[in-house]
């Protein structure tokens, strides 16, 4: 049976370093078996997160040959052959063991956006193409992926400023169903600042669900915020309006 050198990251949040593991290789075997592997012969006290091994729960998120997947759907025979197989834990939170970081930051940026509120009198009619619009961003599975690799996050440390892709996804799909009724631009501008995205789509590259997170959420909601705060037309119209109400 072939064999596999995998160099693992061995360590918490004062520092580690990368271990090599030699791995007999199956068909069909994927990076989490590997490390299943691992755990069960050659060091028990290694620490993965994982849930499903269907590519459903996100809980496997790692980065293999530095770049971001899911372990449970990175087949082995897919990486370079004959060369050692890296994998560390996701770089833009803070590790707690091994290949086990911690997210929990992610969770609190997600109290701050307010939940599906429908609009007064909603009937609950809309177009397919509404359904169709809002159900992508549904698919996420907060593998936090595309938070890894966001640089305003990963590069810039503004956790305090931005709220990543992973929530400008969830607000997408609170803002463009057509039964809510609650606006959350003053939100995307303020707390979750979406004005330092500059849409390298980086995001969208690594999403496992196939999510067109930078054109089909990011520039939309974008779009909305210039709208509402740096349009010209639309201020003077709003002027005009609240003088006419006072």
């Amino acid at each position: 049976m072939a064999e596999a050198l995998l160099k693992v990251f061995r360590g918490n949040k004062d520092g580690g370093q990368s271990v090599e593991f030699k791995v007999p290789v199956a068909p069909g075997m994927v990076v989490l078996d590997a490390l299943h592997y691992i755990q069960g012969h050659l060091a028990p006290d290694l620490a993965v997160r994982w849930n499903c091994k269907a590519g459903k729960c996100g809980s496997c998120s790692a980065e293999v040959n530095g770049r971001p997947r899911l372990t449970c759907k990175t087949r082995m025979d897919s990486l370079p052959q004959n060369e050692p197989i890296t994998v560390i834990p996701l770089k833009t939170f803070p590790v707690i063991k091994d290949l086990v970081t911690d997210v929990s930051w992610n969770y609190k940026v997600n109290k701050k956006i307010p939940p599906f509120t429908p609009k007064p009198g909603a009937s609950w009619k809309f177009y397919q193409d509404d359904v169709d619009r809002v159900q992508e961003f549904r698919k996420c599975i907060e593998c936090f992926l595309c938070q890894n690799v966001c640089h305003v996050l990963r590069d810039h440390d503004k956790y305090d400023q931005f709220g990543g892709p992973r929530f400008f996804v969830r607000v997408a799909g609170l803002d463009m169903h057509p039964m809510d009724g609650v606006s959350r631009t003053k939100l995307l501008k303020n707390d979750l600042g979406i004005g330092l995205c500059n849409i390298t789509k980086c995001c969208t590259e690594v999403c496992p669900e196939d999510i067109h997170i930078t054109d089909n959420a990011i520039i939309p909601l974008k779009e909305r915020v210039v709208d509402e705060f740096y349009d010209p037309v639309l201020w003077i119209v709003r002027e005009i309006r609240g003088a006419r109400e006072t």
